[in-house]
């Protein structure tokens, strides 16, 4: 509404008023579209290692998912991640079966105190960034038959922006024989 004083009176004269345009909302640093963005699965039936490539530099979580995965040895799955290339020294941290039995490794996240060969595994992998291109690791794995489940955690610091996971084993000669890989991130 408009005022307009003239003289002693104030003349009022009739207000015209716009509806706003409202647009849908926008995240920085997000792609447009979904957060939480899943890769393709791999089969891991093959093969001593897999690997997933081209993670956004704006990932904070990446989830490894592991359904049925099992490997021809006896040696621990581990997770490798990189800036560039696979980081293969530096990492902190353990896992232990829940019989407190347990595995270390400074090569990556190892995930199990110990591979059973005939047992198919099966969990979650939670790799989250703490501080600039520092990452923490969770998992619980869940074996097939009469073996106890693993549970591991981690750190490490990397030399620059996270891209790539590596999905191998300790000795990195035992080879997938069955089941399937997929990372989720956001």
């Amino acid at each position: 509404m408009a005022i307009t004083i003239s003289g002693d009176s104030p003349n009022l004269t009739s207000a015209s008023l716009t509806t706003p345009t409202l647009t849908s909302p926008t995240f920085a640093g997000t792609p447009s579209g979904s957060i939480i963005t899943s890769m393709t699965a791999q089969a891991s039936t093959s093969g001593t290692s897999i690997d997933f490539t081209s993670i956004p530099s704006w990932v904070k979580r990446i989830t490894v998912m592991f359904n049925g995965v099992s490997t021809n040895g006896t040696s621990s799955f581990l997770i490798q991640i990189g800036a560039g290339s696979v980081t293969t020294s530096g990492y902190v941290g353990n896992a232990s079966s829940y019989a407190n039995t347990i595995a270390t490794s400074t090569a990556g996240f190892v995930l199990t105190q110990a591979n059973v060969a005939s047992a198919a595994y099966s969990g979650h992998i939670v790799i989250t960034n703490l501080t600039s291109n520092t990452w923490v690791e969770s998992s619980v794995l869940i074996p097939t038959g009469s073996q106890t489940g693993q549970g591991s955690g981690g750190n490490i610091a990397l030399g620059g922006t996270l891209d790539r996971v590596r999905i191998t084993t300790v000795n990195g000669t035992d080879t997938f024989d069955a089941g399937s890989i997929n990372i989720l991130y956001e």
